[in-house]
This record gives C-alpha cells, sequence and structure tokens, in this order.
C-alpha cells in the first residue's frame, strides 16, 4: 500500500520551503476540534525538530477534554486570550501554515483581519472540499479522513517517521479517531489503518487516548444528554428515518453547559435501526438569532450537501455542520424543509 501524498517535485518544493523558514505560525480553525489540534500541534513538533520556532494559534476556546493533548500547554497560543503576542507571531513568521481549515473565515471574524500581517510564505494542508487559500504550497486531498492522516503522510514522505516521537503520535492518533468517530465513518480505505500500525509502533495507548475524549463525563454533562434525548429529540420515521435535535440557551443554563459538552451528541440518534441523519440545532451561548448546526449521517446520505443547501456550511458526505442567522423555532422550520428535500435518499 502506498501511503505517500506528493509527487517527488512537490515533496522538493516542501522540503525547501521548510529548510528555508525560521518561524512558524501554525492556524487552526476556530471551535478547534480533535483532529484541528492534533493535526496542527503533530505538525508543530515536526517543525520544531526541523529546527523552526513553532505556535499553534487557536482562534477561540475549544473543548476541555483536549487539553490534554501533548504539547498544549508549551504549543498552543489562544487569539482571544493572547491577541497582541499572536499578532506579533504572525509579523515575525515567515512560514504560516493553514491546517484543516479550507477557507480564511473559519478563523473567526476576530482574527481573520489580522492574517493581513502575514508575510510568510503560505503551506494549507487539508481535507476540506473547495480550499480557497491562496498559497505557496496547497496539500488538499477531500478523500482523507482527516488532516491528522494527511500529516502523518506528509511526515512518513518527508523522512520523519523514525524521529516521530510518541507525543506526535498521540496528537495525530486523536486527530484520525475523533474526525471518524472513532473510524466508525470515513474509514473504510486499508491505508488508514496501515497508519494507524505505525502511529502504535510509537508505544502510544489508544485505548487510553479513547478514554480521554470519549470518558469524561460530568453529571452535568450526562443529564444534559438525557434530557436532550428524552425531551428534545424529534424523530421523523417513519417515513424518513430521520431526526434532529434543539439545544436552546435555556436548557445549556439549566445542565451548567461548557463547551464540547455536545460533542459527539449528534451521532447518538443513528443508533436507531435504519436511521440515515442525525442533525443538531444548537443556540449559540451568546450571540441571539444564532443557531450551530451539525448533521451526521449513514451509508451514503450527503451531509455537505444538504449542509450547504440549507445551512449555510459544508463539511463531508457524512459528517457536516454550519450556522443559522434566526431563532431557534425558524431553525426547526429550516430542518423540516431539509429533511423534506431529501425525501428520497432518506427512505
Amino acid at each position: 500500500m502506498n501511503i505517500n501524498l506528493l509527487n517527488a517535485d512537490e515533496v522538493t518544493s516542501l522540503r525547501h520551503l521548510i529548510d528555508n523558514s525560521k518561524k512558524a505560525a501554525i492556524l487552526c480553525h476556530m471551535n478547534a476540534d480533535g483532529d484541528a489540534l492534533g493535526s496542527s500541534l503533530a505538525w508543530s513538533a515536526y517543525l520544531r525538530q526541523q529546527g523552526l520556532e513553532t505556535a499553534v494559534i487557536a482562534p477561540d476556546m475549544f473543548p476541555d477534554f483536549l487539553q490534554w493533548l501533548p504539547g498544549m500547554q508549551q504549543q498552543v497560543m489562544r487569539y482571544d486570550k493572547k491577541t497582541e503576542e499572536v499578532r506579533q507571531w504572525l509579523k515575525d513568521s515567515d512560514l504560516i501554515c493553514y491546517l484543516d481549515l479550507n477557507t480564511t473565515s473559519r478563523v473567526g471574524k476576530e482574527l481573520q483581519p489580522d492574517l493581513s500581517l502575514c508575510q510568510g510564505k503560505v503551506i494549507l494542508i487539508d481535507h476540506h472540499e473547495q480550499p480557497d487559500i491562496k498559497g505557496d504550497m496547497t496539500v488538499s486531498f477531500p478523500t482523507m479522513s482527516s488532516t491528522s492522516e494527511m500529516v502523518f503522510r506528509l511526515i512518513w514522505q518527508l523522512g520523519g517517521y523514525d524521529a516521530m516521537t510518541k507525543d506526535m503520535a498521540v496528537n495525530i492518533y486523536c486527530g484520525m479517531m475523533t474526525d471518524t468517530g472513532a473510524f466508525t465513518y470515513n474509514s473504510t480505505k486499508p491505508e488508514i489503518f496501515l497508519i494507524i500500525a505505525y502511529l502504535l509502533a510509537k508505544n502510544i495507548d489508544k485505548d487510553k487516548i479513547y478514554r480521554n475524549i470519549y470518558h469524561v463525563f460530568s453529571v452535568d454533562k450526562l443529564r444534559l444528554w438525557g434530557y436532550v434525548l428524552n425531551k428534545s429529540l424529534k424523530v421523523k420515521y417513519p417515513p424518513h428515518h430521520a431526526s434532529y435535535f434543539t439545544l436552546s440557551k435555556e436548557d445549556m443554563k439549566k445542565y451548567h453547559f461548557k463547551k464540547g459538552d455536545a460533542e459527539g451528541l449528534v451521532n447518538i440518534p443513528l443508533k436507531i435501526l435504519g436511521h440515515k441523519l442525525s442533525i443538531s440545532l444548537r443556540e449559540d451561548t451568546e450571540k441571539n438569532n444564532l443557531v450551530w448546526v451539525s448533521t451526521r449521517s449513514a451509508d451514503d446520505f450527503p451531509c455537505d450537501e444538504m449542509a450547504a443547501r440549507f445551512f449555510n456550511g459544508g463539511g463531508h458526505k457524512n459528517a457536516a455542520g454550519g450556522r443559522l442567522e434566526c431563532s431557534l423555532k425558524e431553525a426547526e422550520e429550516i430542518v423540516d424543509k431539509a429533511i423534506k428535500a431529501y425525501a428520497d435518499k432518506l427512505k
């Protein structure tokens, strides 16, 4: 099996960009998830091995259950907490790496204007459709399971596997695991499991990584999930084999919601026999008339297509998201229209 991504000329170009840089800023998307942080931390560590100064720049807060990732305290700077430091780092960096985002708007409205400070060479490493970030090197493979998988493949092709540390392997595995729902979707290619074998050879504890991500419920979070499944879940089955649920500000306040408490909840309704589509509608905790949408699907139902058409978003076939600038009630009406529009694919 071949796990290379680039041709020989592209490898040479990537190596040239790295070798001729001294300081790198690695940017991931707002509301960073396991893949965004895992890939960024692993890539940052690799660049450090090549002699670069690096910082991973996260636009805002991310879930508490990712705080344990190796290198988090040493490498990550949050823009919303250290704005001036981040601005200076962007200005001083001669290499800018965008990881796990296909457009600069995904860093958020606050950070995006400061990208004008960047004067360095640009590398994009991403697995989302239709990237529009113009750079000196674009590594875009939407068929990959995750950006973390791509980072492993790039490090492998650059000859960095032997020097890969256990911490780097942990971050890559975490990113691959979380972006595939613990390898339950978008993960059928045999190369993925060859990569996992190479990561296991670095003595990572995959079971501990799983527990650190998925077995960290607080009592409030557990009760919140119970409330959603018992009271909030609307099942359109039959004939649509679909469902959606809402999370209002009041619901989240009642259960002392913290960022990340809804992570993975949208997957649960897919456990219903014959179910094909699950949609989550969550009100923003601070802004009025802003609803965050997450979609998950089984088999060949196109979440990305639905998200682009109805929810101002996008993503992958079985996992996508978006946002609606409206009330929660209006968002429910849009979901109802979306489900009806895709009735034939949901039979």
